[in-house]
């Protein structure tokens, strides 16, 4: 089907008190699982290309791209793509050529103002051009490259007044907040801070989103939904079930050669986690 904006995806999910999950995508085969997970679990998705995986797919953004929503229109699934965790202007304006309709700008590294300044002069460029742009205030630590961050330290998390303000000053369509998870845990075990996530949705006028997820106990991402996270970002929790699944393989036939031996369990293991995930975010009841 044809691919569905995030911002559809998302306000209709804020609307029915449930979450949308998206979902890291690297290689082809994480789209591909992605496409596969969502049918299986009868529910839209966002796929999503980070400035990470663009860097390493040499720096070019539109074959990547063109992969992602090439999956995305061939599925029965209603998917939406969208450009993470940029950080280069350059490659946040190669978004509109690259068929993107949505995309998290993160200046959240840099002191408050400027941060303030670089995401309103993101969402001027982006709204005239019908791009749904997403940013960050807080810091979500354990990202490739940065040092080492505690999610519980003081002053990582997000104020929420500071959010309010932050919102009005830069015009975003949705807030990543800071709220006790983390970049790149390969364990679910990030306890999150409800009470700030329920003050967090009184206090700004647009949708929440968790980065982060992959370390977030089910529990967790479901008392997070219910609280008013909306978007939920998962990323390494798919490269675990890839690479755990490679392993696997390789260990039983140590001699094979062919790829598709062993990408193919490895497509279905991330299948699996998507579904899984997926059916987190459905309405208590």
């Amino acid at each position: 089907m044809p691919l569905v904006s995030t911002a559809e995806l998302v306000s209709t999910a804020a609307a029915e008190h449930r979450g949308v999950a998206a979902f890291n995508v690297i290689t082809l085969e994480h789209a591909e699982a992605i496409a596969a997970g969502a049918e299986q679990a009868g529910t839209p998705a966002i796929l999503q290309i980070s400035e990470n995986a663009v860097r390493f797919h040499g720096g070019g953004l539109l074959a990547i791209a063109a992969a992602a929503a090439a999956v995305a229109r061939a599925s029965s699934a209603p998917l939406a793509l969208h450009l993470d965790h940029v950080v280069s202007t350059g490659l946040l304006y190669a978004a509109a050529d690259a068929g993107f309709g949505s995309a998290m700008f993160d200046a959240s590294k840099l002191p408050y103002e400027e941060n303030v300044r670089a995401t309103a002069d993101a969402v001027r460029w982006g709204h005239e051009r019908g791009i749904w742009i997403e940013a960050e205030l807080g810091r979500v630590g354990g990202k490739e490259g940065e040092a080492p961050l505690d999610a519980h330290a003081p002053g990582v998390r997000t104020d929420p007044a500071e959010a309010a303000a932050y919102a009005a000053a830069t015009g975003v369509d949705a807030l990543a907040v800071a709220v006790g998870s983390a970049h790149a845990m390969t364990e679910r075990t990030a306890a999150l801070d409800h009470a700030l996530i329920a003050r967090l949705r009184d206090a700004v006028p647009v949708p929440l989103v968790l980065h982060g997820s992959s370390g977030v106990p089910d529990d967790e991402i479901r008392a997070a939904v219910a609280a008013g996270m909306v978007k939920i970002n998962v990323g390494t929790a798919l490269n675990s079930a890839f690479t755990g699944a490679v392993r696997s393989f390789l260990a039983n036939g140590p001699g094979v050669v062919d790829p598709r031996k062993y990408l193919a369990p490895a497509r279905d293991a991330m299948a699996a986690t998507v579904a899984g995930f997926l059916g987190l975010l459905r309405p208590a009841g």
